[in-house]
């Protein structure tokens, strides 16, 4: 069994107003759960959170899904930030979300794959982590 670390657009498309992808994520999550625990850390989390009025809601919403939380490793943190750099070194905007290299960065640390349909931003600054995503 392995662990799965979501990304927020899967979440959203599954707890938000159905979309073009929330069928392929419906799918995509029911896979990941069959093989093992689904995770969120704080930033998918936050990311997740601004659509709901109240903490208790947003929680059910992940607890629904059988969506367990778990804290972004200290090693996890160091890679994104150095992730992120190479990225600005490219030229990548400012503007880019953080958040995403903290996703990246955790998978790649735990070893847990990645549920996300944003996938080439991973495969570029983690070619190591084995991503679930479209096409």
């Amino acid at each position: 069994m392995t662990a799965t670390l979501l990304d927020s657009d899967v979440l959203i498309d599954l707890i938000g107003p159905e979309s073009h992808w929330s069928e392929w994520s419906r799918e995509a999550l029911t896979l990941a759960a069959a093989d093992g625990e689904l995770y969120v850390n704080q930033a998918v989390y936050a990311e997740v959170s601004v659509g709901f009025a109240a903490i208790e809601d947003c929680d059910w919403a992940l607890d629904v899904q059988g969506i367990q939380r778990a804290s972004l490793p200290w090693p996890a943190a160091f890679l994104a930030g150095r992730a992120f750099l190479e990225y600005r070194r490219r030229g990548g905007a400012r503007r880019s979300p953080l958040p995403d290299f903290f996703v990246g960065a955790h998978a790649a640390v735990t070893g847990w794959r990645l549920l996300t349909r944003d996938a080439a931003r991973y495969r570029t600054y983690f070619p190591t982590v084995e991503l679930i995503a479209p096409g």
